[in-house]
């Protein structure tokens, strides 16, 4: 008996450890790499400088708003470390920062990396590490893969998209118009080609008079824009980022030169394209935007008339807020 008394002492002894062993690992809380009970790391590339530096703005609203949500209390208790690099709108350079950011900083995720190049340039890499390439900052539509890349999401209404509702338009408004394009020598530029086009159907070969491609490394975009005047194209599209947006405009104006002028949606900011480019230069530009989630309407064309702009905003700066509060709403409910 007294044997057996022992034996179920330390039956009885094993149990309570195991079950205080047990109740540790449950709970002990898991997280992937980038999150624990206090802190959440949120990774970031952005243009700060090079040919696309306009868009530096988004990368710092952002770090306004995660400041914001910090100082509330952050989310369930969590304060979000936003690490936000410059890639000087460069691929390679692009690749290097999302190294350091998954390699070194450890983030739980990249969020709204800025640009078709850059976002290209690391996507293989992310989808590798299986780090979440969330809300990419551009509307080119390969990031719709998620057989191939199931860690890429994208985020903006894709730019072929955009391009048909162009199209669709200059068949409404001038069906027998005379088409020259500007447009970035990259998926880009290449994506709205593809929707114009597409939209324009068999009268696209007709239509279209003069296509004029730019590299981002080039310091004017000038000579292309006389080249499609000399085709003698009454329609003028320009898709371009806002540091070509803006030359583009201020080009047509010096030259005077009164085609129906189509700007692309990255291009339509008050601040970064129409005032450089003069806000007299700016007037009767078409461009198409979408509205903020809480108006559940689809893309609309809209005409851009400089006395509608109020400065500093543009259809990143709207749509980034809904995207940052879906970053918010997703990391409450971990």
């Amino acid at each position: 008996m007294p044997a057996f008394r022992d034996r179920l002492q330390v039956l009885s002894a094993t149990i309570i450890v195991l079950a205080a062993t047990s109740t540790g690992a449950i709970a002990q809380k898991k997280y992937d790499i980038g999150a624990t009970d206090t802190e959440i790391k949120i990774g970031n590339i952005m243009p700060y400088s090079g040919p696309a530096s306009a868009y530096g703005v988004i990368g710092k609203t952002e770090a306004a708003y995660f400041k914001k949500i910090n100082a509330e209390g952050g989310i369930n208790g969590r304060k979000i470390k936003f690490i936000s690099y410059d890639d000087a709108y460069s691929p390679p350079k692009a690749v290097e920062q999302a190294r350091k950011l998954v390699e070194s900083d450890e983030v739980l995720f990249i969020f709204n990396a800025l640009g078709t190049p850059s976002n290209s340039a690391i996507q293989k890499y992310m989808n590798e590490k299986k780090v979440p390439q969330l809300f990419v900052q551009t509307g080119a539509t390969k990031w719709n893969d998620s057989k191939q890349f199931p860690w890429t999401m994208g985020w903006p209404p894709n730019y072929q998209s955009e391009g048909r509702i162009y199209a669709r338009y200059i068949l409404k408004e001038r069906p027998t118009g005379k088409i020259g394009i500007l447009y970035q020598n990259d998926d880009y530029g290449k994506d709205y080609i593809k929707g114009i086009t597409d939209g324009l159907g068999t009268k696209a070969a007709s239509m279209i008079v003069g296509e004029e491609s730019y590299e981002t490394t080039t310091p004017t975009i000038d000579s292309h824009v006389v080249a499609l005047k000399s085709e003698g194209a009454d329609i003028f599209i320009s898709i371009t980022t806002a540091k070509f947006a803006a030359q583009s405009i201020k080009k047509v104006a010096e030259l005077g030169w009164k085609p129906l002028f189509i700007l692309n949606g990255p291009g339509a900011s008050t601040g970064t394209v129409m005032k450089p480019a003069g806000l007299e230069n700016s007037q009767n530009i078409i461009s198409a935007t979408y509205q903020p989630a809480s108006r559940s309407t689809p893309a609309q064309l809209t005409s851009l008339r400089s006395s509608n702009f109020s400065s500093g905003n543009s259809r990143a700066s709207v749509g980034n807020c809904s995207a940052m509060s879906s970053v918010a709403r997703s990391a409450s409910r971990a």
